[in-house]
């Protein structure tokens, strides 16, 4: 068990601040019905981690931050001007098309890179067991910073992901909004990518949001069973691949699934409950 605490409290720790940030984002995410969002953002940040790598730049390097950040912002003007007045064209189909096609180019630039295969599965998975204090402080305040932008703007970016064509009817400029939206966004997937890889920021921002949404419509019970639930997923997932010697990215990623699956199977008997105390008493 002390072993356990040594090895695993700075990853565990990220783990919770990851869940705080995705799970209030994934509320958007949900309301706006752009679900790879997150995903096409993520590999669009791989992307220009990719490129600086290509650069001579190491991975957790300054300078490649801030060339994967602005391949990020790029992505947020792209998607924020996909959304159009009369979607004859839904914008989750722009936003797989651009994470493919940043996929694509990622395995075209690593292809004949030294180690690229090696630089493939990092991005994927991330290297979150070897996460130090600095960067769980440093992501924690970039994090904090984001959440008081949304929260001042809460309004405006609540009533823009619920229901656009009132805010359109209010005089909103909503490709500026959700510009800001994304690019407050790619901060986020910037930092959370060059910790956790792909595939376990995906399972942050989306599996709490989705499992909460099944139980109440209320944003602040989603948060609440989000936040629960994402800290329990990462205490379990960082326990079994101490334990197992697992990698501790896929390990967390798997848990989320099943998490997902044992709430899925058990959520009819939930509603049926509901529906039973729901019903008005006979005399």
């Amino acid at each position: 068990m002390g072993d356990l605490i040594t090895y695993m409290a700075a990853p565990f720790a990220v783990c919770l601040v990851l869940t705080g940030i995705h799970t209030y984002l994934g509320t958007h995410v949900l309301a706006r019905g752009v679900i790879f969002v997150d995903l096409a953002l993520a590999q669009i940040a791989a992307l220009g981690t990719t490129m600086a790598f290509l650069l001579g730049f190491a991975v957790v390097s300054s300078q490649s931050y801030w060339i994967s950040l602005l391949f990020t912002f790029v992505g947020a003007a792209v998607f924020s001007f996909s959304r159009l007045d009369e979607e004859h064209v839904p914008q989750e189909a722009i936003i797989g098309i651009t994470y493919v096609v940043a996929s694509a180019i990622a395995i075209l630039a690593v292809d004949r890179a030294p180690h690229g295969a090696e630089h493939i599965k990092y991005l994927l998975v991330g290297s979150i067991l070897w996460v130090t204090w600095p960067e769980v402080l440093k992501t924690a305040v970039i994090y904090a910073l984001i959440g008081l932008f949304h929260w001042r703007f809460r309004d405006k970016f609540t009533l823009i992901s619920n229901d656009p064509d009132e805010a359109r009817s209010r005089g909103l400029n909503l490709k500026l909004w959700d510009f800001l939206f994304y690019a407050s966004f790619g901060f986020v997937i910037t930092s959370s990518v060059r910790i956790a890889g792909v595939l376990l920021v995906f399972s942050f921002l989306i599996v709490p949001s989705v499992i909460s949404a099944l139980f109440t419509r209320s944003l602040s019970s989603r948060l609440i069973i989000g936040w629960s639930l994402g800290f329990l997923v990462s205490a379990v997932g960082s326990a079994l691949s101490f334990t197992l010697d697992l990698p501790t990215g896929a390990t967390i990623v798997v848990t989320f699934g099943a998490a997902l699956l044992v709430t899925r199977v058990l959520y009819p008997f939930w509603r049926a409950r509901e529906a039973t105390e729901a019903k008005p008493i006979e005399v």
